[in-house]
Formats: C-alpha cells, sequence, structure tokens
C-alpha cells in the first residue's frame, strides 16, 4: 500500500478518467510483469548491478514527473478510447514495476514455492487489491480537483521519488 503503483493508478484515472480499462490494462501488466518476474526474474538481477537498477527507476521515476507536468491535450477533447486507455495503463505499468518491491517478491517466492502460478497469481491478485481503490477513487477526486493543480502534484511525489530512489536506493 502506497507505493508508486497507487499514484500512477491515481494519476491515470485522473488524466484518462475511464477505470475499467485501466484496471484491465493493470491486471495485463502485472500478469505480464509478475510472469516474467518468476521466469527469468533471478537471471535479470544476477545481469544488472543494484547500482544499474536503482538508475534505471530513478531515471523512470524523473520521467514519469515530466510527462505528468504535460498537459493533457485529451482533457478537453475527451477523445480517448478504450484501447488506447488500456494499452497506455499495460505499457506504462509494465515498465513501473520493473525492479519494483512486489516484481522482487514475486522473483523470491517463485524461487521458493516453485509454483509459478499460483505466485503470479497470489500476486497479482494483491496488486489489484491495492490498485482497484486508487483508480476509483482517482476517477471519483478528478471530476473535482483541479488538473493542472494535480498534474504538479503528482510530478513533484514523482521527482521525489526519483530523488529518493537515487539516496537510499
Amino acid at each position: 500500500m502506497g507505493d508508486k503503483t497507487q499514484l500512477l493508478s491515481f494519476v491515470l484515472a485522473g488524466r484518462f478518467k475511464r477505470p475499467w480499462p485501466i484496471l484491465a490494462g493493470i491486471f495485463c501488466a502485472t500478469l505480464a510483469n509478475h510472469f516474467l518476474a518468476g521466469w527469468v526474474g533471478v537471471w535479470l538481477a544476477s545481469m544488472v548491478s543494484p547500482q544499474t537498477l536503482k538508475w534505471i527507476v530513478a531515471i523512470a521515476f524523473f520521467a514519469f514527473g515530466l510527462w505528468a507536468l504535460v498537459p493533457d491535450k485529451l482533457e478537453q477533447t475527451r477523445t480517448t478510447t478504450a484501447r488506447s486507455v488500456f494499452i497506455t495503463t499495460l505499457v506504462v505499468f509494465f515498465f513501473v514495476e520493473m525492479g519494483d518491491k512486489t516484481q522482487l517478491a514475486t522473483v523470491a517466492l517463485a524461487a521458493r514455492y516453485e509454483q509459478l502460478v499460483a505466485v503470479v497469481l497470489g500476486t497479482t491478485a494483491g496488486m489489484m487489491i491495492a490498485n482497484a481503490p486508487a483508480v476509483w477513487l482517482g476517477e471519483a477526486l478528478a471530476q473535482k480537483v483541479n488538473m493542472k493543480a494535480m498534474r504538479w502534484i503528482a510530478a513533484t511525489l514523482f521527482i521525489i521519488l526519483g530523488v529518493l530512489t537515487l539516496v537510499w536506493g
């Protein structure tokens, strides 16, 4: 609870205001990411140093912070399709989960119990339980909150997370 994926859930819900495609994107991205973690996570961890991984994650936070500052033309036109929201969520969530504690926990659980399907389903269910309320709350808040202020708050939080990643790993 209270990690970067929930922050991303709030941002996506506020930006797109389409909870079902967002939830579907989160679900599919988490399944794909956690299967990847279970199958090749240990190998990837041995190939990429913790220092390199820390920089990759920090740069991703900085990029998301800058992205959050860009006014969305879709806010005026509201012409997003469920498909485009789903694809955006799928891609962004997949990459944000890289190196996340949930992904690392999935690697450890799969290595420990050797039950890939059960581990992936369990960790994916946990992600959905944690992020679905953020999507629904973000949708409700987006109707009442100034989107410009929300962009600045999200950008600031992402950049703070990037700095904290560099400082404390």
